[in-house]
């Protein structure tokens, strides 16, 4: 049997899961609205964006997907796309809800390590249960919407969200305090994507030179 959190980890935990879905439901609601479609469209946007990534950690590591048992869930993921629907775009331009995003990706990625842990997986699987929480919500909504995936552009996201994973896994086999490890691991994956924001910052691609 997997070693539950505490109590108290786990309102932690429920926090964390909560405000990154908040986010990247925000993000697939808005995105909707700028391909201008209806709001059904813009709330199934907004519940396979903010969903994605933890439903398939969940089946991958045979845990219950935590969304369908959980109350809260779809009402956020709803709330968020009414919120969207009925205030004006440009509350929501690129840059607030780019570092918007940022800051659910570190949280996200954390509490997809944090379960993944809990639930026995070993740590290098569980840095990529991680990654998966938290980017692959939002490869679902790229796909849906027709437009190049993160996987598919250089810029420093997967990276940021494999920070936070890794210096949570890492924590965990060091016995560092979690309430310590878990805000300075979401902080660290905010930081160097929040980096990538403002100075455009990327990965070097395959070099045709190579080639030959």
């Amino acid at each position: 049997m997997p070693e539950m959190p505490s109590a108290d980890l786990s309102y932690l935990i429920g926090l964390l899961d909560l405000a990154g879905i908040a986010v990247f439901a925000l993000t697939g609601a808005l995105l909707a609205a700028q391909l201008r479609q209806t709001f059904v469209t813009m709330a199934f946007f907004a519940l396979v964006t903010g969903v994605g990534g933890g439903s398939v950690r969940d089946l991958l590591i045979g845990a219950p997907v935590f969304w369908v048992r959980d109350p809260w869930v779809a009402p956020v993921c709803l709330g968020v796309a009414l919120v969207a629907w009925f205030t004006p775009h440009r509350w929501w331009e690129r840059p607030v809800l780019e570092w918007a995003d940022a800051a659910g990706l570190g949280a996200y990625a954390v509490l997809g390590t944090v379960k993944a842990l809990a639930f026995g997986v070993p740590p290098v699987p569980a840095v990529l249960m991680g990654v998966i929480t938290g980017c692959v919500g939002g490869i679902i909504r790229d796909v849906l919407a027709g437009r190049p995936s993160i996987l598919m552009r250089p810029e420093l996201y997967v990276t940021a969200a494999a920070l936070s994973s890794g210096l949570c896994a890492a924590g965990a086999a060091l016995g560092l305090a979690k309430g310590l490890v878990w805000p300075v691991a979401a902080m660290a994956g905010f930081a160097l994507r929040g980096a990538a924001i403002w100075w455009r910052l990327g990965l070097p691609t395959y070099s045709a030179e190579r080639e030959g």
